[in-house]
């Protein structure tokens, strides 16, 4: 199978190309030339070796645009090489598609060009041979190969990058569907990996050539708009430039000044996001002052500071505090002349060079200098991170969230208690910030400080706090905390504790369940003889029989079914008549136990209700329809995918549940329910100030905790409030109605019921 972005999908070229091959002649003399700048000759050798092997195996190939195929891989090594990148990533880069497109084997690569070469191309190749439902899910799963072989070597993700910066300048020879697919896993996926990784020139071209095929309307208009203006405004570039390379010279301060303008995608983005004429968006005017050291750079925002006045607000400082992507320099906006604002970078040379290549500035061909600068180890701890991801995930879709979430950071700054700097997403609430310092922490937060003082787990955070974590060995995850979360590794650590859980409440609950069947015949599951129910797993492609208790649980199956096929023949006929009188409703059962033989009525073969104790979690749920609380009347409905849904006796919503009792359960409250549980009531009041405020008073000060509120208007005169509130059962919830009925604004309150 063929790449879809770059292969012709021929094996004969098309009537457009041609035989000559001065093309890749060309290229691969550039290649060379590249190499012998910083690479030994014996490993431009193996690089020529890599080319003649790349060119035999891809014989025959053509790419859409009419090109010998191998002519792709050649461009992608030539942008390595641009990239200074070690001779083993330029090698694996003009071999990276033999795998997949040609019948050569990773073992023949690791023969001819080592292990490091195969396991390189290795990684970079998609899967092809696996079958997938839909192209979605192929993405996905393909994406997640890549960020796992990525981990384990930075370099399969530098040359995915070039490969996919060569597709993109070479996009139109595609169908137009195609482009517009492809520019947009750019725009979502690569430009933003680019950016995480530092790599601020290759995120540029891959914005700029995403977005020009995704929407080449829209940039063809601003295009020509940046013409239009770029006149006017070099004069005004000019002149700024020459007062601050003035006022550095008058500091002594040695520097290069340099005008800089937004790249297409990034004005509208801006003009996009923030509402803005492309006039507003335009009018900002960029400069990078590059200077020898970092000390050097808070001598320079001193002196623009002294020469234009900085906008407050607007400075912030990577040098002390790095981007995770180990990205730093000096951020100021000022007022500049003419009444435009200027964006001014300072940064050292050094800085600069990781803020144009990024992680890649670190992987420059080395002899046996295999040590991590600083910017490595914040993208390796990235990478540590998306393998968490990988862990924790339930499936490639799942994945792929995650990291798309972490892969567009607009950065907060807080600190530990211990004076330690993290970083987080903007937005990032105090239960991110947990799972930041730790899993384990994040897993038993239960209340959180931030700058010493309490505040909710949920609360955003800014620069600058402090947050403390509460943390205690009984707190287990929320499935609320979904709701707020924003970074992949809070939410992937939340869901996958979350399925464990309900995994053990399923299992518990379908034990219950088929005991509770089996008691029918006077059995419980640990008296099953064990070659039925291994029979019966083995017909139901159950490795365990907690997978079929489970299943049970989740109401994938019936109980009653399940046990019926696990009695044994024996017990099932020494039962029949009980346990045809047990398997009917509850009301004909008052009828026949009235007149049949006192034996029936004895405890051995009675079959007592399911018993409700409010912490089976999340297989258990309470119908909002009728909101049972303890103290009701209820039975339950057996709900595919959902476990057992309660409701109490006269709802509605159970009417057509009643012609089929195989779906529903008798149940009962246990004598002591713990935890609290919502109810609905309307409370209908004169419709005066403050009544809102008095009720709700009343209800806190009767232990009643208020999880929403609406109002509305019946006339002019009266308004109605309803609530739902939490409460522990029938008896605090009548405890709570009597207190509020005696406030003379309330003409009446009543429990809402489905």
């Amino acid at each position: 199978m063929l790449t879809t972005e770059s292969v012709a999908s021929a094996t004969s070229p098309p009537p457009q190309a041609s035989r000559s091959d001065v093309g890749t002649t060309v290229l691969i003399t550039r290649l060379c030339s590249l190499l012998q700048e910083y690479a030994e000759p014996e490993h431009i050798d193996i690089a020529r070796r890599a080319y003649e092997h790349g060119a035999n195996s891809h014989e025959g190939q053509y790419r859409r645009s009419g090109e010998p195929y191998i002519t792709h891989p050649l461009s992608v090594a030539i942008i390595l090489a641009e990239m200074r990148l070690d001779y083993q990533s330029v090698v694996a880069a003009i071999l990276h598609d033999v795998i997949e497109d040609t019948a050569v084997t990773k073992d023949e690569l690791a023969a001819e060009f080592g292990t490091e070469v195969a396991g390189l191309v290795d990684g970079v190749s998609k899967l092809t041979q696996i079958k997938f439902e839909n192209r979605v899910e192929a993405h996905a799963e393909n994406f997640r190969k890549m960020i796992l072989a990525m981990t384990r070597d930075i370099r399969v993700i530098l040359i995915k990058l070039a490969d996919r910066l060569h597709n993109m300048r070479t996009l139109g020879a595609m169908p137009a569907d195609k482009r517009r697919r492809i520019a947009r896993e750019t725009l979502d996926i690569y430009a933003p990996i680019a950016n995480r990784l530092g790599m601020n020139v290759l995120r540029t071209e891959l914005q700029t050539l995403g977005f020009q095929s995704l929407y080449p309307m829209r940039h063809r208009v601003l295009e020509k708009a940046v013409k239009k203006v770029r006149g006017n405004r070099r004069e005004i570039v000019e002149k700024i430039e020459s007062a601050l390379k003035l006022r550095l010279e008058e500091e002594g301060l040695a520097s290069v000044v340099v005008g800089r303008e937004k790249n297409l995608y990034s004005i509208y983005n801006k003009m996009r996001s923030k509402r803005l004429p492309f006039a507003d968006v335009f009018d900002v005017y960029g400069f990078r002052i590059i200077v020898d050291k970092p000390d050097t750079c808070y001598r320079v925002l001193g002196a623009v500071h002294h020469r234009y006045k900085p906008v407050p607000g607007r400075f912030k400082d990577y040098v002390a505090i790095p981007k995770a992507n180990g990205y730093q320099s000096l951020h100021t906006v000022l007022f500049g002349p003419y009444g435009v604002h200027i964006e001014v970078q300072i940064r050292a040379e050094d800085m600069d060079k990781v803020a144009e290549a990024g992680v890649a500035a670190h992987w420059l061909y080395k002899s046996g200098d295999n040590s991590d600068t600083q910017a490595q180890k914040y993208v390796r701890d990235w990478l540590h991170n998306l393998l968490e991801f990988q862990k924790k995930a339930g499936n490639s879709l799942e994945f792929i969230e995650n990291v798309k979430i972490d892969l567009f950071p607009d950065e907060v700054y807080v600190f530990t208690p211990k004076g330690e700097i993290m970083e987080l997403p903007r937005g990032a609430t105090a239960v991110d910030f947990a799972y930041a310092v730790h899993t384990d922490v994040g897993n038993t937060c239960i209340a959180a400080k931030i700058d010493r003082r309490l505040a909710p787990l949920r609360t955003p955070l800014v620069n600058g706090q402090t947050v403390e974590v509460v943390a205690t060995q009984g707190g287990q995850p929320n499935p609320a905390w979904l709701n707020f979360v924003v970074t992949g590794k809070a939410r992937s650590n939340i869901r996958h504790f979350l399925k464990n859980l309900e995994s053990k409440e399923a299992i518990a609950l379908g034990r219950r369940l088929l005991n509770k069947s089996l008691s029918e015949y006077l059995l419980t599951v640990s008296d099953l003889p064990r070659d039925r129910v291994s029979n019966l797993l083995k017909e139901f492609s159950y490795e365990t029989l907690d997978e079929l208790l489970m299943d049970i649980g989740l109401g994938n199956r019936m109980a009653t079914l399940v046990a019926r096929r696990l009695v044994p023949e024996h017990k099932m006929k020494r039962s029949g008549n009980d346990s045809w009188v047990a398997r009917q409703p509850q009301a004909i059962k008052d009828v026949l136990t009235r007149y049949v033989p006192a034996w029936l009525k004895h405890d051995r073969y009675a079959v007592k209700p399911l018993v409700i104790r409010g912490t089976e979690g999340m297989v258990v749920s309470f119908a909002k329809c009728c909101r049972p609380i303890p103290g009701d009347p209820i039975l339950a409905v057996v709900t595919a995918g959902r476990g057992i849904v309660v409701h109490t006796e006269p709802c509605k919503n159970v009417g057509e549940f009643r012609k089929r009792p195989e779906t529903w359960l008798d149940v009962e409250w246990e004598s002591k329910v713990e935890g609290d549980f919502l109810v609905d009531i309307r409370v209908d009041v004169l419709n005066q100030r403050g009544v809102l405020a008095t009720v709700a008073s009343a209800i806190a000060a009767m232990n009643g905790n208020i999880a929403n509120v609406n109002i509305s208007d019946r006339d002019g005169k009266y308004s109605s409030l309803d609530f739902v509130i939490s409460v522990r059962g029938r008896k605090h919830l009548a405890n709570i109605m009597r207190f509020v009925r005696k406030i003379d604004k309330v003409v009446r309150i009543s429990r809402s019921k489905g």
